[in-house]
């Protein structure tokens, strides 16, 4: 497969608030990170909460500029935002809201919300409008008496649904989904996983999914980068990923995926909660957490390398590791 989008030596770093003592500091969500993402795919982004996911998604978006690096749509740079060009692009990237409750206007109808990208973008007027508002509403599920309802009249998969009508009005080419179920109960989560899977079987839509659920994950990508502190760690096959993870922070997210039957059993705990960003560990930043470092691993930053089909950032890979049993 082609890539459609590309992201090279991406940074992105905010400044805090001045303390009483007047100093500043920064902090990098997003640290290095080069990625591609391959026409027709679903490529998960997996980590932590802070590990930099939702950032890096909206880079990849065009919705923030980065500190430094650039991305590559379809092999040409990202227009900066708010140009002509940068809304050009608008209808080809849409993104997936996590809350769809709070990415829906309270006081506007489902088909006015289905349809607003269709005025923004010029798309469509009138009774052409109406109809492929129609169509949308009985794409993603939703029932047509529905198209005059209100956002609270509606259930948090109903809503959700409506988010994904709307980010597909424009007939886009490439969705950020951005923990799009992490709001809804676990039987709707299927559903709604499940429709995504659909659309881009139907669509041939590129998709980047990213969520901190390893189970839904590993039933609708099929490849997944693992994010740890705005760096990525390791980079594999769905498959390939969950059935043998090598860099040690993959062998703890994969281990805490619950087995039926198997309990706790061959879980690893990780220690500690993930450090500080604005305080950035020296060297590899999962060292202080990981029970393989020594004391290279507090003053070498591991390169993301290709170990056996897959890339890993982890300098210990080909000597102390081996692969899960």
């Amino acid at each position: 497969m082609s890539a459609l989008l590309q992201a090279k030596g991406l940074i992105q770093q905010y400044s805090t608030a001045k303390t009483f003592l007047g100093k500043t500091s920064t902090m990098r969500a997003v640290d290095g990170i080069n990625l591609t993402v391959r026409e027709g795919e679903i490529l998960g982004i997996v980590g932590e909460s802070g590990s930099g996911k939702s950032t890096l998604g909206r880079l990849l978006l065009g919705l923030e500029s980065p500190f430094k690096g650039k991305i590559l749509y379809r092999g040409h740079p990202m227009p900066e935002p708010r140009t002509a060009a940068w809304r050009k692009l608008r209808a080809e990237m849409q993104l997936i809201f996590q809350d769809p409750l709070s990415a829906l206007d309270r006081r506007l109808t489902v088909s006015a919300q289905i349809g607003e990208p269709l005025e923004i973008h010029g798309l469509a007027a009138g009774s052409e409008r109406a109809e492929r508002v129609a169509e949308l509403i009985a794409k993603v599920g939703l029932r047509q008496d529905q198209a005059g309802s209100y956002p609270h009249e509606l259930s948090g998969g109903q809503r959700q649904r409506v988010v994904i009508a709307r980010a597909l009005a424009s007939n886009p080419r490439f969705l950020v989904c951005d923990e799009p179920v992490s709001a809804l109960d676990v039987s709707i989560q299927a559903q709604v996983v499940n429709l995504l899977r659909d659309l881009q079987d139907r669509e041939g839509l590129t998709m980047v999914f990213i969520s901190h659920d390893l189970k839904v994950v590993r039933n609708i990508c099929d490849r997944v980068a693992v994010m740890y502190l705005g760096r990525i760690v390791e980079e594999a096959s769905s498959d390939a990923l969950f059935s043998d993870p090598r860099h040690p922070y993959t062998r703890a997210l994969v281990s805490s995926v619950p087995k039926i039957g198997a309990g706790l059993h061959g879980r690893i705990i990780l220690q500690g909660e993930p450090p500080n960003p604005a305080a950035r560990p020296s060297g590899c930043a999962f060292h202080p957490r990981c029970r393989f470092a020594d004391a290279d691993c507090a003053a070498t930053i591991p390169e993301l390398e290709r170990h056996d089909g897959r890339l890993a950032a982890c300098r210990k890979l080909r000597h102390t590791l081996r692969p899960a049993a």
